[in-house]
Order: structure tokens, then sequence, then C-alpha cells
């Protein structure tokens, strides 16, 4: 058989649908579009992600007897409240610490030196003082590419100023229509593909549930990861609470190996200021309990309707859409394997469906 028939059998057999042809173009062209205009997009994408965040308690709302437009009234001043809240009280609050611990690096440092050198005295055979020198200086380098890095930052952040201020601005107002006039953005959207649409359809079906279920839950689980860290450090007396708690909030983006990341700082800021002792071995023990939590109690509970994925498939979809997309990729990654997972459950395969019309029609003749 050549390669040319082989290639043609292949393209009857997944395209010879016309709705199929035109759902690829569809996903193709979304694909160039976020890839070359995301940037240009992200006040647009962001907003769209927080009304579909929002319009859970939208629809909860409506459906206790509220009118439509009261309901987003209230959803929406309550998001603006919490906005406002972390811009003028959480985000001051964490970049305090992040300067303090900026500047405790330093005595860090120093503390661990002092360390590996009991560590070599009392442990000679195992760690040679040319071991100690190679960390000592990998560890040096490592922290003059940390400040070089965040002096970049810093300045870039100067000129991402009016970035910010635009997405302050524009993102607000782009939450409070997409949430007022949603039935009215989504009748234009339908308008625009075709009047055939089935397997988009039966897609879209499969999707919409699961990818609000895993956005909102996700959200949940940040927020309440991140506060129970929070009250579980400054219960402890463990500086730079406010900043570990973020931390270990952000991390469970990533599963299994955001936990496993975030270990390092936690166990790394209690080791300094505690010592080698019980207060850390507590620190320890209690952020342990809250990740087996999250991961036993918290997850399922949050994620019952979601699409079980193979954990193989999951740190896949992180590294491949993180590598492309960044953070959004990262968030959105088990949604977008769900999808790929859906596509090629629902894609219809040309040959299967003539077969199956055949049977059909035998059935019908007989």
């Amino acid at each position: 058989m050549s390669l040319r028939s082989v290639f043609r059998s292949w393209m009857d057999r997944y395209f010879s649908d016309e709705e199929a042809v035109i759902l690829m173009v569809l996903l193709v062209l979304g694909v160039v579009v976020v890839m070359w205009l995301g940037r240009m997009l992200a006040p647009f994408l962001t907003a769209l992600v927080i009304s579909f965040l929002l319009q859970g308690a939208v629809n909860w709302l409506v459906r206790r007897g509220l009118p439509h437009l009261p309901s987003v009234l209230l959803v929406f001043l309550g998001f603006v409240g919490i906005l406002l809240a972390m811009a003028l009280i959480v985000m001051p609050l964490i970049w305090n610490q992040l300067v303090s611990l900026v500047q405790e690096i330093p005595r860090m440092f120093a503390s661990g030196q002092i360390f590996l050198e009991k560590l070599q005295a009392n442990y000679p055979n195992l760690i040679t003082p040319d071991q100690i020198q190679n960390w000592i200086g990998m560890a040096g380098r490592e922290m003059t590419q940390m400040g070089q890095r965040a002096l970049s930052l810093s300045l870039a952040s100067l000129g991402n100023l009016m970035s910010v201020i635009i997405y302050l601005v524009l993102v607000p107002i782009l939450v409070f229509f997409m949430l007022k006039d949603k039935d009215r953005l989504v009748g234009f959207t339908l308008w625009l593909l075709p009047k055939k649409r089935d397997l988009m359809t039966r897609i879209w079906r499969e999707m919409d549930t699961q990818i609000a279920n895993f956005v909102r839950g996700k959200f949940i689980e940040i927020i309440i990861v991140g506060s129970v860290s929070f009250l579980t450090f400054a219960f402890f007396g463990l500086p730079y609470s406010a900043l570990l708690a973020l931390t270990v909030g952000l991390s469970v983006l990533v599963p299994y190996i955001g936990a496993a990341v975030t270990t390092l700082p936690v166990a790394a800021v209690a080791g300094f200021h505690f010592g080698l002792g019980d207060q850390f071995l507590y620190v320890v023990i209690a952020y342990g309990v809250i990740q087996a939590l999250d991961g036993n109690v918290l997850v399922p509970v949050l994620f019952s309707e979601a699409v079980n994925l193979h954990p193989v498939s999951i740190i896949l979809a992180v590294l491949f859409f993180g590598g492309i997309w960044g953070f959004w990729g990262i968030f959105f990654a088990i949604p977008l394997a769900t999808l790929i997972k859906a596509l090629l459950y629902a894609w219809p395969r040309g040959i299967q469906k003539r077969s199956e019309q055949a049977a059909q029609r035998r059935q019908t003749e007989a």
C-alpha cells in the first residue's frame, strides 16, 4: 500500500464528515489566535475566566428568585470588593514580607554556611571541605542570578505600570458586560458557527460542566489551602506566613509537582527560624497534613464531576501547555487535556459511521 493511499484512507476515516473539517479549522484558528494574539487579548481572556467563575453565583441567585440584573450587580459588587481588598490589604502585606525575605537572605546564607561546616566537622567521612565549597559557590551563583532576575523584573514592572492600570479598569468592565449580556454574547457566537453542529454541541455539553466545575473548584481550592496554610503558619509563629501561604495556595495549580516544590521553601524558612528542633518538626508535620487533606479530601469533593485523567496525562498536560502559555497553560492544563480526550472519543470516524449506516439500512429493509 502506497503512502498516498494510506493518507487518503486516513483522511477518509477522520475527515469525511464536513462538520469534522470545520471543527478542525476552528480549533487550529483558536490555537493560532491565542499563540499570536494572546498577549494582546490577555485582558479579555482574564475577564472571560473571571466571569466563568462568577456565573455560578449569578445562576444561584437567579434560582433563588432574584432577577438577572440585580443578581449580576450583587455578584459584581462582591467581586469588586474582593479585588479592592486584595489590592489594598493582601498584596501590600505580601510585598512587605517579600522585601523582608530578600533582606534576610544574606543572614540565611551565612547560617547555612555555618550549618554545613558543623555538619562536615561531625561527619568528615561523608562530607568533604571541597563539597562544602562547591555547595556554597553554587548557592552564591544562584543568589546572584536571583538578584539579577529580581532587578530586571522590578525594572520591567515599571514599564508595565500602564498595563496594570488597564487591567484594573478594563477587566472589571468586561466582566460586568459578560455577566450582564451572557445570553446575547452566546447567541452571537452560535450565529457565527455553522447550523449543522451536532458534533460541536455534543463536545460542548460534555465540556461545559467539567470546565466550569474545574475552574470554580480550583479557585476555591486555592482560597481554602492558602487560608488554612496562613492560619497554620501564623499559629506556629513562622515568619513570612502570608508569602508562604500564597505559594502553597498557588501550588495546587500544578498537581503532584506543586506540593513537592513548595515543601522546600516552607522547610527552609522553618529550619532557619526555629532550627532543627521540635518546632521545625511540628511545622513540617502540619504542612504534610494540609497537603494530605487537600489531596484526599478537598480535591475529591471539589472535582467529583470532573473527568478522571491518569496522573501521567495530567503531568504531561501541565508540562506541555505550561511551556506554551505559561500560567494560563498550567491553570487550564487539565481542562485542555479533558477537551482533547473528549475530541478523541467524539470525533466521527468515516468508515465506522458508514458501516453503522449500512447496518441501519439492512435492519430497515428487513
